[in-house]
């Protein structure tokens, strides 16, 4: 019988498959390291987006409430279209108003009643001073007046 060589063991630092195996494990670990803080940037990003649109929000919806008035019982606008008329024709009377339980518009047999915009058609004979008188819940009240003249 013919002998056989005796088996060398390899050294694991020649095996090829120990080194591919660290390097790919290397570049996965590196990889994901990237994907996370990536992530977490795009969380950051998003979280600061949504606080600058609530801000945003906030500072809309403030200027909205003071525009309508706030919290406040107030007339935001009365006055007609036109402001002068000829005798026979009719005029729009334009109120808005703020916090109001009740309107009031004196003289008017229309009725009216707690808007932001609206207009009443009247028709003066004659020069006519319109009165605007509105109320809330606690019973505060506010007056304007505007006249409507008729040539």
């Amino acid at each position: 019988m013919l002998a056989e060589p005796d088996p060398q063991e390899k050294s694991a630092f020649k095996n090829p498959f120990l080194y591919s195996w660290t390097v790919l494990g290397l570049v996965a670990l590196a990889v994901c390291l990237i994907l996370l803080s990536r992530w977490r940037e795009n969380r950051d990003i998003e979280r600061r987006a949504a606080e600058q649109q609530t801000e945003k929000q906030r500072e809309q919806d403030r200027a909205a409430l003071e525009q309508m008035g706030g919290k406040e019982l107030a007339i935001q606008n009365f006055y007609a279209i036109p402001g002068v008329i000829r005798r026979g024709e009719s005029v729009q009377l334009c109120y808005g108003v703020a916090n109001a339980k009740t309107v009031k518009l004196e003289p008017q047999s229309n009725p009216v009643w707690p808007s932001y915009s609206r207009c009443v058609d009247v028709t003066p004979t004659k020069s006519t001073t319109y009165t605007l008188t509105i109320a809330d819940a606690a019973g505060n009240t506010k007056t304007q007046s505007f006249e409507v003249k008729v040539r």
